[in-house]
């Protein structure tokens, strides 16, 4: 509302009265049909499920302190899981342990597992999980894959491909059946019925998930299921050393230019280096993610088979053929006798109105929903109620598995949409709108390139002074970052190169280190800041370390800097002190945002000289024997002296100029280090420390030898 200087706010949700009445109005027809998973899909389903609530719960102990109540099993199964993961852990990744990036890694990894359990064929997954049975997966996972139930996982993943002969039989997916008999029979059977209805004008449109389901659903209905499942092998290099009797007659139909293919990988694997072999898997992934990237299909009625009995289609035959005539999807080209099958996403290439323009322009009679998602139901809502009263009414097809993490996700989905909706009618009732919302006053701030106008000069006859205008050097690699643009607009010119010691550097004196809240941490733990700080105060007088908060997070510096409990981690507060003790030039800069830090920069060039872009190229950070003739005095020696007691830094350019060497800094009497350092307790300590012997505390002198017992030997009676 800010950004868009709105101040009024309406919410229409589902539920609200006006909604539901216009929807009332005109209703899709609507028939779920719940399919079961097999036995073997079963028990994957379970294995993971179980492996991903140990995962959770791993995660969840060694993170205590961390806020984790969305990080459920529940909601790894959800689409929105990578948003509720950067939401709960974005502002704290700095501050987790290996161990739980590990866990958050290995259950993005199960999530991909169980929606592709549901999604893909029982080929294509085998593929998937066999690519995680690796002795190096083993070495990087979190030990999730030497659970038992991981073993069960690639048991019952093999088996729904090979059978107890290990032959090559994989079972179908369930939604396969089901897909061809309302394709062949059910809405031909419908058709029919209608007296104005004809076959041939009728048009069908499959929604799915992702654009593999597209090319899965294509191969399928134009070559049939064996057909499709013996391909998909021969395309994921899955090793078959025998086939099923059913498929002894089709394995010599599949397209030859996937086996030769296979044949030439194979062969030149056993020829070629690991390196080659990377190369030809990168290949083999392009290959496949190419064949996967179209989001949409137009198929037909085979001419042979549009006129057999449904009792001769079966799952295991090809029904349709592509639409060839057709480029580009122009659905306006489709000619009125041709019946079409239409397999789009949801969301063709991430558009969202995709979906909506396909409705409009291919106007389905039928619509199936391979997928559950709750947006595509409520633009099939809209769709229905925006017809036409003499047009048909639509009918939508669900195919849901029954007790399974599909229909989980879409309940938890539905349940997502109605909180939101109260969360922001909540908000509302609460919401401050200030006078200002509207933008008409000139209330906000905002940064400006503004032009400072010089004033005459009288005695000039008028004439405007020029003045150099700001400038500023960039190390190239800051460019990632929003603060060269943000110093740009106002008003001082940028010059990009690659500098080695600091990041900006804003006058011939000043050289400015950037580091955020998590780039801070990491340095001082790996000790890169150090190296970075000698080299600033080597060769600037006046070194900064800029540390820059993010302004969408909180603008402190306070409690534990590490959340997980598997791992000590360093008080960062006690290393910012030993850096500022060591580096005492050095100062300590904190900013809430990047737009604090344009108007900082801008008030440290105000009256000040631009830096020499050549010499701070020339500078470099390595101390080569030039760098040291050119420094005024010997960084070694420099360094050495001041770690000496009584060396501080108002006295330390006393001492290096006024001393000749190290041996005549010892030469010199107490009377004259106190006219050096001209301080006599600092004196009197760098005296002491460069003359008087250290000695241990003396030890009482014992003799040792033999003594005369005073002792009893025995004890004496009573």
């Amino acid at each position: 509302m800010r950004a868009l200087f709105v101040t009024e706010l309406f919410l229409w949700p589902r539920f609200h009265g006006n909604i539901i009445r216009n929807l009332k109005s005109r209703q899709a027809q609507a028939e779920e049909l719940h399919i079961p998973l097999t036995t073997n899909m079963s028990y994957i389903q379970t294995c993971l499920l179980d492996i991903m609530n140990y995962t959770v719960k791993q995660l969840k102990s060694i993170n205590r302190s961390l806020d984790m109540k969305e990080i459920t099993t529940e909601n790894c199964i959800t689409k929105k899981f990578h948003k509720i993961l950067q939401s709960q852990l974005d502002c704290v990744w700095h501050q987790l342990s290996t161990r739980t990036k590990e866990y958050i890694q290995d259950l993005k990894i199960l999530r991909s597992m169980i929606i592709n359990l549901i999604h893909d064929d029982a080929v294509s997954f085998y593929a998937l999980v066999s690519k995680y049975r690796t002795p190096e997966y083993a070495q990087i996972n979190s030990g999730w894959i030497l659970l038992e139930s991981a073993e069960q996982l690639f048991k019952y993943a093999k088996a729904r491909v090979f059978n107890k002969k290990n032959e090559f039989d994989p079972e179908p997916s369930p939604k396969w059946k089901y897909l061809s008999d309302l394709l062949s029979q059910e809405i031909p059977d419908e058709v029919n019925k209608k007296k104005d209805s004809n076959l041939s004008n009728t048009k069908i449109l499959i929604l799915c998930q992702d654009n593999r389901t597209c090319s899965q659903l294509n191969h399928f209905l134009t070559m049939g299921a064996n057909r499709y499942l013996l391909y998909t092998a021969f395309k994921r290099e899955i090793p078959i050393n025998a086939v099923a009797t059913k498929y002894e007659d089709i394995k010599n139909t599949v397209p030859i230019e996937t086996k030769d293919k296979t044949d030439k990988k194979s062969d030149t694997k056993e020829g070629k280096s690991t390196d080659e072999g990377t190369r030809l898997n990168d290949s083999k992934d392009e290959e496949l993610n190419t064949e996967e990237s179209r989001t949409n299909y137009l198929l037909t009625l085979t001419q042979t088979l549009a006129h057999c009995s449904k009792d001769n289609a079966t799952v295991n035959e090809s029904l349709f053929e592509p639409i060839s005539q057709l480029d580009n999807l122009d659905f306006t080209k489709i000619e009125v006798e041709t019946p079409v099958i239409c397999i789009q996403t949801f969301k063709e290439n991430g558009n969202n109105l995709s979906l909506e323009y396909t409705l409009e322009a291919l106007r389905p009679e039928y619509v199936i929903l391979y997928h559950s998602d709750v947006a595509a139901v409520r633009q099939l809502e809209m769709y229905e109620c925006r017809k036409k009263p003499e047009e048909p009414i639509c009918k939508v097809y669900f195919l849901i598995h029954d007790q399974t993490v599909e229909e989980q996700a879409y309940l938890a989905a539905l349940k997502r949409e109605k909180q939101a909706f109260e969360l922001l009618i909540q908000a509302k009732s609460v919401m401050v709108v200030p006078s200002y919302q509207d933008g008409k006053t000139d209330e906000y701030f905002q940064l400006t390139n503004e032009e400072e106008v010089q004033p005459t000069d009288s005695r000039k006859a008028g004439q405007n002074q020029s003045k150099e205008k700001p400038l500023v050097i960039v190390d190239m690699r800051e460019f990632r970052s929003d603060l060269p643009s943000l110093l740009h607009k106002r008003g001082i010119n940028i010059e990009p190169v690659t500098i080695a010691i600091g990041d900006y550097i804003l006058t011939p004196d000043i050289c400015v280190e950037r580091k955020s809240i998590s780039d801070l941490i990491g340095s001082l733990n790996s000790g890169r800041l150090y190296t970075q700080c000698t080299q600033m105060c080597r060769n600037y007088s006046r070194p900064i370390l800029l540390i820059e908060f993010d302004q969408n997070k909180p603008f402190n510096l306070q409690g534990h800097f590490v959340v997980s409990t598997d791992i000590s981690g360093a008080d960062i507060q006690q290393k910012l002190q030993l850096l500022t003790i060591h580096f005492p030039r050095l100062k300590l800069v904190w900013s809430p945002s990047p737009y604090a830090t344009a108007e900082l920069f801008y008030e440290l060039k105000q009256g000040r000289n631009n830096p020499n872009i050549a010499e701070a190229i020339a500078l470099s950070g390595e101390n080569t024997a030039d760098d040291m003739n050119y420094e005024r005095y010997n960084i070694l020696v420099h360094d050495f002296v001041q770690k000496l007691p009584g060396v501080t830094s108002k006295n330390i350019n006393r001492i290096m100029n006024k001393g000749i060497s190290l041996d005549h800094l010892i030469t010199l009497t107490k009377e004259e280090l106190s006219e050096v350092v001209e301080n006599k307790n600092e004196a009197e300590t760098l005296y002491s420390i460069l003359h008087v012997k250290a000695r241990p505390m003396d030890a009482k002198e014992e003799k040792f030898g033999k003594k005369k017992f005073t002792g009893k030997l025995y004890r004496s009676k009573k």
